[in-house]
């Protein structure tokens, strides 16, 4: 007699959710703060979650993930001291310093992890802060342009080399991980050095790579060189794309702009022409459909002057 069929008991929802960290137990967590999630045997963690616990040097991927976490569960009895649950496995790096923490609630106790190295973490009373600097009166942060505190804190940040350019921290956080460590300088004196070194003590994160704006394929179009004819009437039986390295149907470039193209026969230039510049480029250029131009040279015996 076959036998009925039982109902599972678990629960769907929560088998449906996604898997929480195991170290800050948290399922949704800011990625930007806690890095992406990392899993191994049925196991998850954030990855700064990971670096800030057990130091830059934990193999949670190709190692063995366990012996982290059984390290890990003599603190899950520790409560953090900012939200006050139990699970925090972030120690004050002071010496003497007993907090605890979780990373995804160092924000709110304005507490701060530095992203390199031994990934220290620190507790408001201990964590590095900025020579105290007096911001002059409405004090803009000058990438979301809204005003900023009257002094250096935890949430405002200025330039060290400048001391003009001054950042709320989220903000300067969100330009770090767009310009990344290639492109990462102070927007207003362009320092890059001391305002790296900084922000980075500071507790921002700056990914090591090149800057988000070329990895979409964006610039991709400029990187490319101009290969047709702009001429009015293309006269190459090939079409406007068709080039050759020699004769009449050879591609001259703009040598100003590059941005324009033109056959030589296409523009009446002769056999022997090897730079020919567009109308947009050429002064006193003429817009007839007739009118093609060569660069502008000075006379020989006078000085060189541009072309009133």
């Amino acid at each position: 007699m076959p036998l009925a069929p039982q109902r599972c008991s678990f629960p769907v929802a929560f088998a449906l959710s996604p898997p929480a960290c195991v170290l800050c137990r948290r399922a949704h967590a800011d990625p930007n703060i806690c890095g992406p999630k990392l899993r191994n045997g049925g196991i998850c963690a954030h990855r700064f979650c990971l670096v800030s616990f057990c130091g830059a040097g934990c193999s949670f991927l190709t190692g063995r993930p366990c012996r982290i976490l059984l390290i890990g569960s003599s603190l899950f009895c520790s409560d953090c001291f900012i939200c006050g649950e139990s699970g925090a496995t972030i120690t004050c790096w002071q010496k003497g310093c007993k907090r605890r923490f979780h990373l995804p609630c160092a924000v709110e106790g304005r507490c701060i992890t530095q992203f390199f190295e031994h990934y220290r973490s620190f507790c408001w009373e201990h964590r590095p802060q900025q020579a105290v600097v007096v911001a002059p009166e409405n004090t803009a942060c000058l990438i979301c342009l809204e005003l900023v505190e009257g002094r250096t804190s935890y949430r405002t940040l200025v330039c060290p080399a400048c001391k003009h350019a001054w950042f709320h921290r989220a903000c300067v956080q969100n330009y770090a991980l767009h310009a990344g460590f290639v492109c990462f300088s102070c927007p207003h004196c362009q320092n890059q050095y001391q305002f790296l070194t900084e922000m980075r003590t500071m507790g921002i994160r700056i990914p090591r790579r090149g800057p988000s704006w070329t990895e979409d394929g964006g610039y991709a179009q400029l990187r490319k060189r101009h290969s047709r004819c702009d001429a009015r009437q293309c006269l190459c039986p090939g079409g406007r794309e068709e080039a050759e390295q020699e004769g009449p149907w050879q591609l001259l470039l703009c040598c100003s702009c590059a941005a324009e193209g033109t056959h030589k026969r296409c523009s009446s230039l002769k056999h022997s022409t090897t730079s020919w510049e567009c109308d947009t480029c050429l002064p006193l250029a003429t817009s007839g459909p007739d009118s093609q131009h060569t660069a502008w040279t000075p006379p020989r015996d006078q000085p060189c002057s541009i072309p009133e």
